[in-house]
């Protein structure tokens, strides 16, 4: 297996053990998971967000976010309004409920993680981190790795 496969494998694995330790924690602590706590960070970042905006962000299908939405929607904490400008569209907004989740769950997230790579010095995490940050903006600017 060729220096960059491995790496490549490598990123996939500690993506997922890490996601998967860290919803785990935030569902326990806090009733709900990664997943749903991204969409909140999102929604609750994005001024006027749409579902289009979560796709852009996630690289996610239209409908896996539009169902991961109406999830929300129904545990009370976000609503749909109308777009001032597109009937077609609607803007995304955390209800007081929703916002308070979000609150919540950020120190959880944000402990999980400094939990999880304890063991790693910092200047290799901001390394990995500034690297990271280079190849999403690259894949990111040429629309590499959206669906459809």
């Amino acid at each position: 297996m060729s220096r960059i496969t491995q790496g490549f494998v490598d990123l996939v694995r500690v993506e997922t053990r890490l996601y998967n330790a860290v919803s785990a924690r935030l569902r326990e602590e806090q009733g709900l998971g990664l997943g749903q706590f991204e969409f909140l960070e999102i929604i609750d970042r994005v001024p006027g967000c749409r579902v289009l905006d979560i796709v852009g962000e996630l690289a996610i299908t239209v409908g896996a976010v539009s169902k991961a939405v109406d999830r929300l929607v129904a545990a009370g904490w976000c609503v749909r309004g109308a777009h001032p400008q597109d009937r077609r569209s609607s803007v995304l907004s955390l209800t007081p409920e929703g916002r308070e989740r979000l609150a919540a769950s950020r120190p959880v997230v944000e402990d999980a993680l400094l939990s999880l790579t304890a063991g790693i010095a910092p200047g290799d995490l901001s390394r990995v981190a500034a690297t990271l940050a280079t190849l999403r903006a690259n894949l990111e600017a040429g629309s590499r790795g959206s669906p459809g």
